[in-house]
């Protein structure tokens, strides 16, 4: 059977910053007509930042859509037309301090595709040195240093709840 739904129609709801929604009318595969809310986001990037073999950086934040204080991998925006991997190692920099002597790229995630087209781009960062934060101006964050197993326990407890980070992990 053929999944594919073709758009017949769509309307922009909403433009944002950086953000779109748009609301497509489909025709769904046996033939009936849907309708489809999608979050049209630039994507990102994640960086899994290894200070040494058992050692990880993660970022501390406050997220307003949760309410919450996060504990996550450092990341960011993709830029209209930015490289990931340009993206991934000066978001690491701006964010942590640290820039990456040497970065792997480990995969790519689908972050909710049951109503956004987001990718979040996951790379793997060693021999870190010293650089310079410089964080955006309404970017608030607090640099935590973990080992790798100490992570895998918050994830199991609910500590780390954040999608990417966790995904990321898979990869390694």
């Amino acid at each position: 059977m053929n999944f594919e739904e073709k758009t017949l129609e769509e309307k922009l709801i909403y433009k944002g910053n950086f953000l779109k929604v748009t609301n497509h009318k489909v025709q769904l595969p046996n033939g009936n007509i849907g309708s489809r809310d999608i979050v049209r986001h630039p994507g990102g990037v994640a960086v899994v930042a290894f200070l040494d073999q058992y050692t990880i950086l993660l970022v501390e934040q406050y997220r307003k859509p949760l309410e919450l204080i996060t504990l996550e991998l450092p990341a960011g925006k993709l830029e209209i037309g930015e490289d990931p991997e340009i993206c991934g190692l000066r978001e690491l920099e701006e964010e942590t301090g640290y820039k990456a002597g040497d970065h792997e790229f480990l995969g790519k995630i689908a972050t909710t595709p049951g109503f956004c087209d987001e990718y979040i781009y996951l790379y793997k960062a060693t021999n870190l040195t010293v650089g310079t934060v410089n964080m955006d101006e309404d970017e608030f964050v607090n640099v935590k240093k973990l080992k790798l197993s100490e992570v895998k326990e918050k994830i199991k407890k609910g500590e780390i709840i954040d999608a990417k980070t966790i995904a990321a992990l898979s990869y390694l």
